[in-house]
């Protein structure tokens, strides 16, 4: 299982939609330069830190724990009977 082209590419979009598009649409006043820094830094992370779970998913550290019936059940039923 590897990457996939299009949720990345999505959410790259929507993100960078966040963080580039949408700070010109912030409020004039005078908090306007917080809003649109908080707006980048908001989209720069969400997407940093979705890019690092949709990541972690393609090769998990940890596997499934299966009970040693369950083990033998499935190389029986997958034609590679082995013994316990």
């Amino acid at each position: 299982m590897g990457a996939s082209f299009v949720p990345i590419t999505v959410f790259t979009v929507l993100w960078g939609v966040v963080g580039i598009v949408c700070p010109f649409f912030a409020p004039k006043g005078p908090n306007r330069g917080i809003i649109q820094v908080v707006l980048m830094l908001t989209a720069a992370t969400c997407w940093l830190f979705w890019l690092c779970c949709y990541m972690a998913q393609m090769n998990p550290l940890i596997g499934p724990k299966l009970d040693t019936e369950t083990l033998i059940w499935m190389s029986r039923t997958w034609g590679n009977p082995a013994t316990a």
